[in-house]
């Protein structure tokens, strides 16, 4: 399934009407036990109808929920933009095994096995309702269970699917949408952000060029994070989280995910219901490089 959260100032009813960017971890940790989830973060217009049906490949792909998180700044505001660009191939729908593939399967002497972990993606063949042949169907439960989709409480078969499924996650870093990186040459200060704190940051930077505070940017573009991410953070001895919540809450996942980098992030994060400007982001950057 797909999930739209078109982010707004809370908790509870809060703000109708004002934005924040403050259901990152609700979204990214969504559920009990182990388990994360996908996240893109898109930042215009354009991105948000190309992330309309990618989103939903991805969902197909990963046979995972995909949240979707705009922000109201995006979602209630007008905006100019491009055309939009459609999709040029048909929905991806993943590892979808036909009546010909169990065929295959049944004469080869092998069997479907709905949860088997192929070590790389983590992610097992599926068949669609409806499929004409008498070893297409699986139970789909929420219990425990193993490879070929039966109940199991065994310890050895739920530690198995605790690693397909982190496997599944890691798969993952390496098809969602890309982060967008902007480097400056000689820069020793990184900035990490995402959705639509693309434009205040983008003036903000110009404001700090002229002061003589030159820096690179990563715009992130999903959860979880790319090796481009970690590899951008390890460049720059400081690296500012700049993001709409109180919590910095990506600054945290961010720790979380590149534990050996967490001491040169610094958290800067402005909640007051309104778009963050180009002068804070600005004025903040300055007054840390005292």
């Amino acid at each position: 399934c797909v999930v739209w959260d078109i982010q707004r100032m809370g908790p509870s009813t809060g703000l109708p009407t004002r934005t924040s960017q403050g259901d990152l971890l609700k979204v990214y940790y969504l559920g009990h036990g182990d388990t994360k989830h996908v996240v893109l973060l898109p930042g215009n217009m354009e991105e948000c109808f190309e992330f309309g049906w990618r989103s939903f490949d991805l969902a197909e792909r990963l046979q995972t929920p995909v949240f979707v998180l705009s922000d109201l700044d995006l979602g209630m505001n007008y905006w100019m933009s491009d055309p939009f660009t459609y999709p040029d191939k048909p929905m991806d729908r993943g590892k979808v095994l036909s009546k010909e593939d169990l065929d295959a399967l049944q004469a080869e002497g092998k069997t479907f096995q709905r949860y088997a972990d192929d070590g790389v993606t983590g992610v097992g063949p599926r068949t669609l309702p409806g499929t004409d042949h008498p070893r297409a169907a699986y139970f789909v439960r929420g219990s425990g269970h193993n490879a070929d989709a039966l109940y199991t409480e065994r310890p050895d078969e739920w530690q198995a699917n605790l690693v397909r499924l982190h496997h599944k996650h890691e798969y993952a870093r390496t098809i969602v949408p890309a982060p967008v990186v902007d480097e400056t040459a000689g820069a020793e200060i990184g900035i990490i952000s995402f959705g639509s704190n693309e434009t205040p940051i983008a003036e903000a930077r110009h404001m700090l060029d002229g002061a003589g505070v030159r820096t690179s940017y990563i715009r992130l573009r999903a959860l979880p994070v790319s090796d481009t991410v970690k590899a951008f953070i390890a460049r720059y001895p400081q690296v500012y989280v700049i993001e709409n919540n109180f919590d910095g809450q990506m600054h945290n996942i961010l720790m979380t995910e590149t534990p050996e980098h967490a001491a040169k992030l610094t958290s800067l994060r402005q909640c007051d219901g309104l778009p963050l400007t180009a002068r804070w982001i600005a004025q903040s950057i300055i007054e840390k490089e005292r």
